[in-house]
């Protein structure tokens, strides 16, 4: 794959993986720019969808909805199937198109694909099991279940970090859950949305499914409020920042809508005396800088025991001084750009904020490979040592910045990592039972999110995805998230010939 976008222009490299996957030249070509965060070049140009085709696309999906409900489960499972194969032989081409856009090394954009793929033969499984339960009744010759039925149109809105992964985890569930889907990807990320929703397209007429069961609209703020506010729209998901889930939360519930929220993100990781440092080390570092501390999952917050603060904040920097900073297509690389300016002056922002809080900068902060790259934003993971949970511990700025803070007894070390409005994901790394088992207790880690002995990032599809408090409370992905796409109804069956009623009551 990188040998592949080196050989040639990155633009090119990108017009043929589109083509590869499918995106007809129909589909590219209008005023919103597709630019690429490697170098900061426009790669291509699309056009972008009115309010007016995305009430359009929300009719389209919605009038699809009501013959694909009708499916049996196991036969929407093969809609799903056939869009895993064709992923798993597109693989390569829609991670060029996600590193491109999204920045990411050549490993991150392959697992992005891989996380589609894993979600697709999970949500086929799914399909066969969308179990209810048989309960006992009071009442002699009656029976009461419960039964899952089809939602109605679900938008799915999506953030540039994971361009596809999150959506998948979305539509995938909700395809084989009877509903129909309308996607807004984000404004940065829109070639790897094609990408991807061309191979469903394929895979939906493959199959011979409902041809409008998925929409793609590539629209602004402005256009797609009908995703928001249309009441066709039993669902609405979306993934982005705390002030995102603010503004269209009380909106949807306005009007009785569904939100499924994964907001934001300021995860931490516990190191107590007992751990092994070396593993920590490993965790924390690719938590810290993967996909240039972009992720949700990113730990941006690190709480050692006073004792070990030193030899680890030590082995850390040193760790720092060896990450190879520069063009993700480059095998060596592990580390590449940010999104855009805006995340850089973001970063340096908060940096300044955390100096003039008391913060010690350790290690990194800076910008390198300007000259080269004038219109791309790399920039040194920095590490930085507050003296206590200041104001600027408290935001999730979107950037590589690990704040280390120290503690004194287990306690402390719960305070400092439930004292922040969000609830994502979280960490401990001990080799002590008592401290792990109390970490992921109900008095432990208040986050959705709560791991021993791993980093904070990197979560499988196997288990739901979400976090509390200012990170929305929505679970995506695995478990029993399925049944946020569904609608829930009991059934009381009589078959006694007589009716009798609940409770005693006598009534005629």
């Amino acid at each position: 794959m990188t040998e592949t976008i080196r050989e040639t222009s990155l633009a090119a490299s990108v017009s043929r993986a589109l083509e590869a996957c499918g995106v007809t030249a129909e589909a590219l070509g209008g005023e919103h720019e597709a630019r690429s965060p490697l170098t900061g070049e426009v790669l291509l140009t699309v056009p972008t969808a009115t309010a007016e085709d995305v009430t359009e696309a929300i009719t389209k999906a919605h009038e699809a909805f009501l013959q694909w409900r009708e499916v049996p489960a196991p036969v929407r499972g093969n809609v799903i199937k056939r869009w895993g194969e064709l992923l798993t032989e597109h693989k390569e081409d829609l991670a060029i198109l996600v590193q491109a856009e999204a920045g990411k090394i050549t490993s991150e954009a392959l697992g992005e694909v891989q996380e589609m793929i894993d979600i697709c033969d999970f949500a086929v499984g799914q399909s066969r099991m969308l179990y209810g339960k048989t309960m006992p009744s009071e009442r002699p010759g009656h029976r009461l279940q419960e039964t899952w039925h089809p939602l109605g149109v679900v938008g799915v809105i999506s953030a540039f970090n994971f361009p596809v992964a999150v959506y998948s985890w979305n539509t995938a569930l909700a395809l084989v859950c009877g509903d129909s889907v309308v996607w807004k990807p984000s404004g940065i990320t829109v070639l790897s949305a094609l990408g991807a929703h061309a191979l469903l397209a394929r895979a939906i007429r493959d199959t011979g499914a409902p041809a409008d069961i998925h929409q793609l609209v590539i629209a602004d703020r402005h256009a797609s409020q009908a995703i928001i506010e249309d009441p066709r729209v039993a669902l609405v998901s979306a993934t982005g920042s705390v002030r995102l889930g603010q503004e269209i939360a009380p909106r949807i519930a306005a009007r009785f809508g569904r939100a499924l929220l994964e907001l934001g993100g300021n995860n931490a990781a516990i190191v107590a005396p007992s751990a092994d440092l070396d593993l920590a080390l490993r965790g924390i570092v690719f938590a810290a800088v993967g996909t240039a501390g972009q992720r949700c999952t990113t730990m941006r917050r690190l709480i050692v025991h006073e004792s070990i603060v030193d030899e680890l904040t030590e082995k850390l920097v040193s760790a720092y001084g060896t990450l190879r900073i520069g063009d993700p297509t480059e095998p060596s690389t592990l580390v590449g750009p940010l999104i855009n300016e805006k995340s850089f002056n973001d970063m340096q922002r908060a940096l300044a904020d955390a100096r003039a809080q008391g913060g010690t900068v350790l290690t990194g902060g800076g910008r390198v490979l300007a000259d080269e790259r004038p219109d791309a934003y790399y920039v040194e993971p920095a590490i930085v040592r507050m003296p206590r949970q200041s104001e600027v511990v408290q935001d999730e700025t979107f950037a590589p910045i690990l704040y280390v803070l120290t503690y004194s007894d287990f306690p402390e070390a719960i305070a400092l990592q439930n004292g922040v409005p969000q609830g994502l994901s979280s960490a401990i790394f001990t080799n002590d039972q008592a401290e792990a088992e109390k970490f992921i207790s109900a008095a432990g880690s208040d986050c959705g999110i709560a791991n021993v002995n791993i980093g904070t990032s990197g979560a499988e599809i196997g288990g739901a995805f979400g976090g509390e408090k200012e990170t929305g409370g929505g679970r995506e992905s695995g478990s029993d998230s399925w049944r946020v796409y569904m609608r829930q109804a009991t059934n009381t069956i009589n078959y006694s010939g007589e009716l009798p009623l609940a409770q005693g009551v006598k009534f005629l």
